[in-house]
This record gives structure tokens, C-alpha cells and sequence, in this order.
């Protein structure tokens, strides 16, 4: 597992990218502090596999209500990965699990990748 950051250190409705390695590989992720609780994806957009910040560590749309694809416009809904507009409607991204240990967020590799 990779530390992330301590949880005091994500304000609600804040992202943080990290970037998970196992055997060589590589996968960006980010993490997304939602309704008082913390989901994380990797920073894949289902449509076209690129990075979804144009800007770095900006993941959300204008009105904070949902995960957008800054180059695709698809948008994401937090709690649950699925896209509800855009090109890869009804796909989802990929969570990253979480845990939380003594106020800090850990990260593990997704299963599947």
C-alpha cells in the first residue's frame, strides 16, 4: 500500500493525485475528498485511456458535482465511478482501494490492472 496524505490534509471536496507502482509498472490515481467520506480512482478516462486534468490536480466540474474528463467532457459520478454524460456513458472508472490508518489514507493497486 502507498501513503497518501493525512486525512486533515484533504479538505472536503479536495483532490490529490499519486501515482501507484508495482512490478515496474506505473498508474496515476487521484483521490477525492466527497461527502464526508474519500473515494479514489485512476486517472484514466474510460473513453480514450489519457489523464482527465487539463490542469493538474483539477478533477472536478465547475459546480463540484461531479468527476470530469477535461479533454472528453465526460462526467463521473463520484461516489460510484459511473459516467452519466459523455462518450463512455454507462462505463466507469477504475477505484483504487482505500484505507484509512491513524489519520492517514493508504492506497492499493486496483484489482485487474
Amino acid at each position: 500500500m502507498l501513503e497518501v496524505c493525512p486525512i486533515a490534509a484533504l479538505p472536503r471536496g479536495a483532490t490529490r493525485k499519486f501515482t501507484l507502482t508495482r512490478d515496474g509498472r506505473e498508474r496515476e490515481a487521484f483521490v477525492l475528498h466527497h461527502d464526508g467520506g474519500f473515494v479514489a480512482y485512476l486517472n484514466r478516462c474510460c473513453h480514450i485511456p489519457m489523464t482527465m486534468d487539463w490542469v493538474e490536480n483539477q478533477f472536478l466540474s465547475d459546480d463540484g458535482r461531479y468527476i470530469l474528463c477535461a479533454t472528453h467532457g465526460a462526467l463521473y459520478e463520484p461516489d460510484s465511478g459511473a459516467c452519466v454524460a459523455g462518450p463512455p456513458l454507462g462505463q466507469c472508472l477504475t477505484r483504487v482501494p482505500l484505507a484509512i490508518r491513524d489519520g492517514v489514507l493508504w492506497a492499493d493497486w486496483p484489482e485487474g490492472e
